[in-house]
């Protein structure tokens, strides 16, 4: 199965203010969530933006809030954004069947998330490389809990050339400097 931008959501688990610092290979994670959700914008790919507890965690990291829009964001204090009610339905209201996920952390809220999302029906997609945890092992187990659950795991470059499908297109030429 390929990624279909036409089928594509792409949602975004709480990367935070005050969590963000505390996460093995936070910058990593923010650097390849705004690739994504610069992609996203520029492929109509819509978005969703998680905030777990904000009172107590912080807004959306700066680096990535600057890029999305006030309707992009809901909060939660369910870990998994689909026992957030209404959530599942936003999500079905889109008509996408691929959700492509990250975020933090890897083995509580995405791995939640992703697992209910897959139990909705839809896709779901997890991306490694922009989704991590404060230790290695959980963000490890984390992955491997998913995979073995039928969650498919991917990268970011991964995403952004399923989503573009073709060298020398205007999309592809747009989200070159991505890539590179």
């Amino acid at each position: 199965m390929l990624i279909r931008r036409e089928q594509s959501l792409l949602l975004i688990v709480d990367i935070q203010e005050k969590l963000a610092p505390a996460i093995l290979d936070g910058e990593e994670v923010v650097a390849n969530a705004a690739k994504l959700i610069q992609a996203a914008k520029q492929l109509n790919v819509p978005i969703l933006t998680s905030e777990q507890y904000a009172k107590g965690l912080g807004r959306t990291v700066p680096a990535l809030r600057e890029l999305l829009s006030s309707e992009a964001l809901f909060d939660k204090t369910h870990f998994s954004c689909l026992a957030e009610p209404g959530v599942a339905d936003r999500l079905r209201q889109q008509q996408r069947r691929q959700m492509i996920v990250c975020g933090m952390e890897a083995h509580v809220c995405v791995l939640q998330t992703a697992m209910d999302i897959k139990a909705a029906g839809f896709t779901s997609i997890v991306v490694a490389d922009a989704v991590s945890s404060r230790r290695v092992e959980s963000y490890e187990l984390g992955l491997a809990r998913m995979r073995d659950a039928g969650v498919v795991i991917v990268t970011t470059e991964m995403v952004l050339f399923e989503w573009i499908r073709q060298a020398g297109t205007p999309e592809f030429k747009a989200l070159l400097p991505l890539i590179k």
